[in-house]
């Protein structure tokens, strides 16, 4: 542990006896220490990994191990018994993290307890000892003067190995400066930079931030101090460069961030030549600096050159700007420039992945797709000459997404992070592809956080808010309320005019209050703001639904149904069944059954973990009870299903037929207890990832 001022350790053994005291509450991790401690959870982190170098994860998992070895001790309690004593749900994980902080199991403590029990007692050796003769004494000086020698070394020994505490191998390459007399070589210096980058990303050992997130400190007179803790990294990367005809000049160095000293620098000559060599060069001798491993076929991407053809690359790095400003102007622009790179290396597998991800891009939100066939054409171009780079796996997935055929998407995201484990990217991808395209809420909230984490700052206010945005809505769709009022207010604190983050404000008020009548006022109030937002319209129109107030759920709900129909949308589909029943309620038994219909459609065609629940809803609706029962009893055995489904589920009115069978209330009651099981799974696998 490092040295620890007053008021540190004031603090360490203040949180150590609130860990203590709640020690057999396996429940109780970082969130519920910041709360007891009445502090903030980012206070909580930052202050712990100050004094300790840990995370507080690892604190925390100490703080039990420590008192699991006084039980084991002290006690006659068995291994098993301490584990749960001492908060570990586990008993072979309990063994595990055991050895790997003693360095020994559990079990050895009984061993060495009855070793101690076969030696003479003290009270014995005492005697011994004062019938020694008086010629003896000289030698006894002797044994203890080697004795204080000894323990004075081992103590020195000791120390110096705990102040040598392994930091955590999170990296972020900073912007280069361009010290050429022509800012046209920006785009040049840029390359190096990304190059850089891009190389470290493949690392796994490695959590390297990303390129949007550093590329926010181009212009910065922030220290490197500063830097790091807002980026929350232990080591920075320097350069410096300029291009002055054939050759290249570069100034980098490594920076350990705590001591803000420099823990590796060179300068390079290098031909244009002899770029790529340059780059790897580069990349070896940060990840050799800071000792992270790197595995054979880390090491082969690392190494694998982009193309032959310098003029091709040069035209790559001019694209570079354009693709990543994400505008159609800059995308159509960075699509000629990939072009003239393919005219010169017709292989050129980077090239052809960024143009399929260019269209993409183009074609995002529109109802007339117009790139399909361009997606599909350079992606497998891209795959063709490169099956095992991440940007041409990404390249295909895109084209999967655009055409609806989400879980073909899904390997190849998957073996685009297994090749770039830390592309911010792939990484939001994945947390999008849970939320929307195959929902799984554990997953999304999992990819959401990785994501915050490598893409931990932005170089805007409204970017920053709708990343918490994001951030929160994975939280409470897995029951944690509490994390999702804190990143919507962190929304809001960004950017006050963030679009959807009043409305999801909202909704977590309403799961952390339940209050139907003050929910159904304040989303009034933000529908009024702007009337033509059907996602407000269709969710006023269902909480007056919930609440029994069918006059004015029909209110919301004929708007909400003319402002479709004026613009042709087909969104919403499984609310028909509930625009229906007011309908109904309302006599307009005709346009009713048109929706009753629609919503039948719609759970035929439903391949999501909610069939089985939409199925139960249609069949109660129908009268059919016992098969309404059954879809239900179906729908207790997933997992990984929103929070939303406790909150509403029970309120329903379309499920009032069956909620007198006499299995209605088990059931309900298992749907409750599998989500919570869930909830408490997840959070400790979160945990142990270090990622809350």
């Amino acid at each position: 542990m490092a040295d620890i001022s007053i008021n540190g350790k004031e603090f360490i053994e203040s949180a150590e006896s609130i860990i203590e005291e709640n020690i057999s509450n396996e429940q109780f991790g970082v969130s519920e220490l910041a709360e007891k401690m009445h502090m903030s959870r980012s206070n909580l982190l930052r202050k712990i990994k100050k004094y300790t170098q840990l995370s507080a994860s690892q604190f925390i998992r100490q703080v039990r191990l420590k008192k699991g070895m006084e039980m084991l001790k002290q006690s006659s309690l068995t291994v098993s018994e301490v584990s749960f004593r001492v908060g570990f749900s586990s008993s072979s994980y309990f063994i595990k993290c055991f050895r790997e902080f003693y360095g020994y199991p559990p079990g050895e403590i009984g061993k060495e307890a009855r070793n101690e029990e076969t030696n003479e007692p003290e009270e014995k050796q005492e005697v011994i000892l004062k019938t020694q003769p008086a010629k003896s004494y000289k030698k006894y000086i002797i044994i203890f003067t080697i004795l204080v020698i000894s323990s004075i070394s081992f103590w020195l020994f000791f120390n110096s190995s705990a102040s040598k505490v392994e930091l955590e191998k999170s990296i972020a390459v900073l912007p280069f400066k361009n010290e050429s007399n022509h800012p046209a070589n920006l785009y040049f210096i840029n390359g190096l930079m990304e190059s850089t980058l891009t190389k470290l990303q493949k690392i796994k050992d490695l959590k390297v931030i990303s390129r949007t997130s550093a590329e926010k400190y181009r212009d910065s007179n922030k220290s490197i101090p500063e830097i790091a803790k807002e980026l929350n990294v232990n080591y920075l990367v320097e350069g410096s460069s300029q291009r002055v005809g054939e050759q290249v000049l570069l100034s980098i160095q490594l920076i350990e961030a705590a001591s803000d000293r420099p823990i590796w620098a060179e300068q390079y000559r290098y031909e244009i030549v002899d770029i790529f060599s340059l780059q790897n060069e580069v990349a070896k001798k940060i990840t050799d600096a800071i000792e992270a491993v790197v595995t054979p076929s880390e090491l082969a991407q690392i190494e694998k050159k982009p193309t032959e053809n310098l003029t091709a690359y040069d035209y790559y790095l001019q694209a570079l700007e354009p693709y990543y400003k994400r505008t159609n102007e800059s995308l159509i622009e960075a699509i000629s420039l990939f072009e003239k790179a393919i005219a010169y290396d017709e292989q050129f597998s980077l090239a052809y992945a960024d143009i399929a991800i260019c269209y993409y891009f183009l074609d995002l939100n529109k109802e007339q797709k117009q790139y399909t066939e361009q997606i599909n054409n350079y992606s497998d171009k891209a795959l063709l000459y490169d099956s095992k780079s991440a940007e041409s796996l990404v390249a295909k997935a895109l084209y999967y997404l655009h055409i609806k055929e989400y879980r073909l998407a899904l390997p190849h995201l998957q073996k685009a992070l297994e090749y770039n484990p830390n592309s911010a990217m792939v990484i939001q991808l994945l947390a999008n592809y849970y939320f929307y395209f195959v929902p799984n809420t554990s997953k999304y909230l999992e990819y959401a956080l990785k994501s915050m984490e490598l893409d931990i700052a932005a170089d805007d206010s409204v970017a920053m808010s709708y990343r918490y945005l994001n951030l929160s809505n994975a939280f409470i769709q897995n029951g944690f309320a509490d994390e999702a009022i804190r990143y919507i207010n962190l929304s809001l604190d960004y950017d006050s005019k963030n679009y959807y983050a009043p409305y999801l404000k909202i909704l977590i008020s309403y799961a952390r209050h339940q209050n139907i009548e003050q929910t159904q006022r304040l989303l009034v109030q933000e529908w009024q703001k702007d009337t033509t937002r059907l996602d407000i319209l269709q969710e006023t129109a269902k909480f007056f639904y919930y609440g029994e107030n069918y006059d004015s759920a029909f209110y919301y709900f004929q708007k909400f149904n003319a402002i479709k129909a004026k613009n042709g949308l087909n969104i919403y589909p499984e609310e028909n069944v509930k625009i229906g029943f007011v309908y109904d309620k309302m006599g307009l038994t005709e346009e009713a059954n048109q929706f009753f219909e629609a919503y039948a459609e719609y759970c035929d065609n439903d391949q999501s973990i909610y069939k089985s629940a939409s199925l139960a809803v249609q069949y109660a609706h129908e009268g059919k009870v016992e098969l309404a029962i059954e879809q239900l009893k179906q729908f207790a055995t997933e997992s990984n299903y929103q929070y939303w489904m406790l909150l509403f589920q029970e309120l329903d009115p379309l499920l009032n037929p069956v909620k007198s069978h006499p299995e209605y209330k088990g059931i309900i009651q298992k749907i409750k207890d599998q989500f919570w099981e869930g909830h408490s799974s997840l959070k400790k696998s979160l945990e142990e990832k270090e990622l809350i």
